[in-house]
């Protein structure tokens, strides 16, 4: 065998390691879109506004009567990672693929500098443009370029490969972070600067259709244009052709593989939702811990977003309390929210101390425009007006010894459960460095205007640096907790509970 200079192991290793992780990004990415199948520019996601929709549901115009849950889709495991309803793992997946894609990726780049193999793919002459848009006008007359023209790439490619590397990945890295509400709520210049986190999203889509079709297009004519010399390059880093019948056995089989192992994901997650969300969820902590978790929110004292910003239209996850499910909210409601109470509680010791919405009006109030977003993909901008969790704490003393956590409940219960169990009470739980930020709040207005029953009346728990999920509506009770692994599933929280959500939610 004659080794050839231009295809060595280690990029032959990183281009199949490369193949198998954008298949896994992007089910997994098709999965988290059928959890909200609509595309809008504007932040308000507002009904009858979007640019592209993949359902034919049509929305009603008002508010609160049409959760963003209702509108999910269901993807065969065939197509999406995992499928079949199943939000909270389609994004631990495509977490756990973007970690390993990244890495894979900056260890081709540096590789690929350090080798000095960059020349093979980045342009170094404007002469790149004519020979590119010759081999273009070759291609559109359905032949080929002849082999002479591939050193290892011809022009085309060159323009080609360097725009997909240098450009289109990172540009979908860059749209991915700024859906993360512990970037939006550091840096919200930076979302705002791509359009909110509608405009990311969306630019996030379209650069996902535009890599979805460079792989297809790029697999068909490795096969299809001097497909021998392509498969022994790519199987054995070879130059002559004479194993090219075994290369493109090889290169067939170990694409079937990368498909059937793609679907055997799904199937094994689906087999056993709770497994596949330790083990996912667990994984991508690492990436949380090491990007995120550090970030502190600064809503309150940011100017990137206003009042002009605020949205004419706010969805909803959840609806309010029914007399079945908690007849105190709905005697609270009745009297214009007079018998309304909140309890402060220490489990670790067991006391508790009780609190009216004239009390809670009581203590100093802070205001903020913020973002917020559902991990589904709607957003909506608003100006939120309550007090800051830790002096809501502060009222029962001192942070008792041994807690860790505070627990938040709600007079509501969970939309559904991922098992089909009856539906429990909601709640969720905050880590110390979310209690203390400055942009946890318990919120009792919004736009100046008392809390709309909808999104939380009279009270509701903010927390910038993390998705919706984690902002308990309709709160009853806030308690110093030990561990939340002593409650509801020991997840830490009724959607970790009931869609294997992550604990935490700053991404």
């Amino acid at each position: 065998m004659e080794i050839n200079p231009d295809f060595p192991l280690w990029l032959r290793a990183t281009h199949l390691i490369n193949f198998v992780l954008i298949g896994m990004l992007l089910r997994s990415g098709w999965e988290i879109l059928s959890s909200m199948p609509r595309l809008w520019w504007r932040n308000d996601c507002a009904p009858g506004t979007e640019w592209l929709r993949f359902t034919r549901r049509r929305l009603p115009q008002e508010e609160g009567v049409y959760t963003s849950l209702m509108d999910e889709k269901s993807l065969s495991p065939l197509i999406g990672l995992p499928g079949r309803e199943n939000i909270g793992l389609g994004r631990h997946w495509h977490g756990v693929s973007v970690m390993l894609w990244v890495l894979n990726g900056l260890v081709y780049v540096v590789l690929l500098f350090a080798t000095g193999l960059w020349r093979r793919i980045i342009p170094t002459s404007w002469d790149v443009l004519p020979e590119a848009w010759e081999t273009l006008t070759v291609y559109l007359g359905f032949e080929a370029p002849g082999i002479e023209h591939f050193t290892p790439y011809d022009s085309l490619q060159m323009l080609g490969y360097s725009f997909v590397i240098f450009i289109l990945a990172p540009s979908l890295i860059l749209t991915g972070i700024a859906m993360a509400p512990a970037i939006r709520s550091r840096f919200p210049w930076y979302v705002k600067m791509l359009g909110g986190h509608q405009g990311a999203r969306s630019l996030h889509f379209i650069a996902m259709v535009m890599m979805a079709g460079f792989v297809v297009m790029h697999v068909g004519l490795v096969f299809l244009v001097h497909g021998d010399h392509n498969m022994v390059h790519m199987v054995f880093g070879d130059i002559s052709t004479a194993r090219a019948a075994q290369a493109y056995t090889i290169m067939i089989a170990t694409i079937v593989a990368a498909v059937l192992f793609w679907i055997a994901l799904s199937y094994w997650s689906l087999a056993d939702r709770a497994r596949a969300q330790r083990f996912t969820a667990g994984l991508t902590e690492i990436g949380r811990k090491l990007f995120l978790n550090w970030l502190r929110p600064r809503m309150s004292r940011q100017n990137a977003y206003t009042d002009k910003d605020i949205s004419a239209f706010h969805w909803t996850n959840g609806l309010p309390p029914t007399v079945d499910e908690s007849p105190e909210w709905i005697e609270a409601r009745d009297t214009d929210w007079e018998g309304y109470r909140i309890t402060l509680g220490d489990d670790l010791a067991g006391t508790e101390k009780t609190l009216n919405l004239a009390d809670l009006k009581e203590l100093p109030q802070v205001s903020y425009v913020a973002v917020h977003t559902c991990m589904q993909g709607w957003s909506a901008t608003s100006r939120w007006t309550g007090v800051r969790l830790r002096d809501l704490l502060d009222l029962i003393g001192p942070r008792p010894d041994g807690a860790e956590y505070v627990l938040v409940d709600s007079y509501g219960l969970a939309q559904e459960m991922f098992d089909n169990r009856p539906r429990e009470p909601f709640y969720a739980v905050l880590d110390l460095a979310t209690v203390y930020e400055d942009d946890t709040i318990v919120a009792f207005e919004r736009n100046g205007e008392p809390l709309e029953t909808h999104l939380g009346a009279p009270a509701r728990l903010r927390a910038e640096s993390n998705h919706g999920y984690k902002m308990v509506k309709w709160i009853s009770s806030i308690r110093w907790i030990r561990d939340y692994a002593d409650y509801g599933d020991g997840r830490g929280g009724t959607r970790e509970d009931s869609a294997l959500q992550a604990f935490n939610g700053r991404i």
